[in-house]
């Protein structure tokens, strides 16, 4: 893949690179509308292969916030058409990298030193570029290292980049302007975490530790000497990205084994540690043949207000939706409800948001869940679009849903979704008042 040698920074740059964007989408649209005059049965398809070229093509070379969003929209496969997914998915390990000299630039800015004087070999060549950073092998005294390497002006570029993608997220997929100023804040607040490598050195640490003893996970260790706000060093592990391993055409048995891993994984953090590693994308998860699962990126982690806790996983709790007055009470609690709503409002919402619980929290009503299942599937994306023809979600005139929700239903759905890639069999563990 073609090396970047510079990445647009300024905000004149960036704010360039989104309208040329935008020009381009509107001419993708113009075309179509034409065609469409001539040919009323042409479909959308090419519409939208065209604009997820464009978009991919701007956001993958600007890096940062801009790329991050299209990461995490390629994983919500209810709300994009297949033509944006498999671009953007490209996004989540397969970046264009940032050229030698831009990562030499970095070191010295950081150490004082060239990454070759650091370490007794570093490949220039990334091993893996993504939205925020890129990782390089090294090694040193016989140790084989992963060097991740943040992207130069990402974390200045963020307020800015939300702010212009907005515009395109609403006009493009049907979003809420207000439900995308709700939710704006949170994403900002995560995406900036992201850019501290200091303080996911720390989190990697911790988490990893405090997880060490469940069945089936191995982590990198971490090294602080070689680690700064712009760089973190860990070991180099070794392992497969969830299509290259499904490629080697894996027994049922161990699918299974990952998956319970995966689910075990997430269960312990939601609920033990009440902070949770809220970036479910295959990039972050290595396979292994025997089954075994490799853990790595803990830039996303989301903590979990009690509150929000206690409400949230109460309407999962099915029983709790045979109680009317508990329900409604719950609703006003997190969001979906408003005391703005006229009655006939809060009816609606609250039958509309009582299937979604019934659809995504399935899984909990059962000892165990197959998420091979694509008929479950089928179910949660067709509610998806449901949702996006929804006139008075569109039309709404406050946010529907509490902000802390968006990390937490984003890691759920991806958790969800790489189990049904994996066609896993999963038994189903939580805390006993779920049961």
């Amino acid at each position: 893949m073609k090396e970047q040698s510079s990445i647009p920074t300024s905000k004149v740059a960036r704010a360039t690179r989104f309208v040329t964007t935008g020009v381009k989408i509107g001419g993708n649209y113009l075309k179509h509308n034409v065609k469409k005059i001539i040919d009323p049965s042409m479909s959308s398809e090419q519409l939208h292969l065209d604009n997820a070229e464009d978009i991919y093509g701007s956001l993958s070379e600007m890096k940062g916030s801009a790329l991050k969003v299209t990461q995490m929209l390629s994983m919500d496969k209810g709300l994009l058409p297949k033509a944006y997914r498999d671009k953007f998915m490209m996004s989540q390990y397969s970046a264009p990298p940032l050229s030698g000299p831009l990562v030499v630039k970095t070191f010295k800015k950081h150490f004082g030193k060239t990454p070759q004087q650091l370490f007794d070999t570093f490949e220039m060549s990334a091993a893996n570029a993504a939205s925020i950073g890129q990782v390089h092998k090294a090694s040193k005294d016989g140790k084989q290292f992963a060097v991740k390497v943040q992207y130069p002006g990402v974390a200045e570029s963020i307020g800015a980049d939300l702010r212009m993608v907005k515009p395109i997220a609403i006009r493009m997929f049907g979003l809420n302007d207000k439900d995308v100023d709700r939710y704006m804040g949170e994403v900002h607040d995560r995406l900036l975490e992201e850019t501290n490598y200091s303080l996911e050195l720390q989190r990697s640490i911790e988490i990893s530790e405090a997880c060490s003893h469940l069945e089936g996970l191995f982590f990198p260790k971490y090294y602080a000497e070689f680690s700064c706000d712009r760089i973190l060093t860990m070991d180099w592990l070794g392992g497969m990205h969830l299509r290259e391993f499904l490629l080697t055409n894996p027994s049922q048995e161990v699918r299974n084994k990952i998956g319970q891993a995966l689910w075990d994984f997430y269960d312990f953090q939601i609920h033990t540690l009440r902070q949770v590693h809220a970036d479910p994308h295959p990039g972050n998860f290595l396979m292994q043949a025997d089954g075994s699962l490799g853990i790595i990126d803990f830039g996303c982690i989301k903590v979990i207000p009690e509150n929000f806790y206690d409400n949230y996983f109460a309407l999962i709790n099915f029983k709790t939706l045979e109680d009317k007055a508990r329900t409604t009470d719950l609703f006003y609690q997190l969001e979906f409800i408003s005391k703005q709503d006229s009655p006939e409002e809060q009816v609606f919402f609250q039958e509309l948001f009582t299937e979604m619980i019934y659809l995504l929290g399935k899984p909990f009503g059962t000892e165990e869940f197959d998420f091979a299942d694509d008929d479950y599937f089928a179910a949660v994306y067709e509610y998806a679009e449901k949702l996006q023809h929804v006139d008075e979600l569109r039309n709404s005139k406050v946010a529907r849903g509490s902000q802390h929700g968006l990390y937490i239903n984003r890691t759920y759905f991806g958790l969800y979704s790489i189990l049904n890639e994996l066609g896993a069999k999963v038994t189903i563990t939580r805390p006993d008042w779920l049961r």
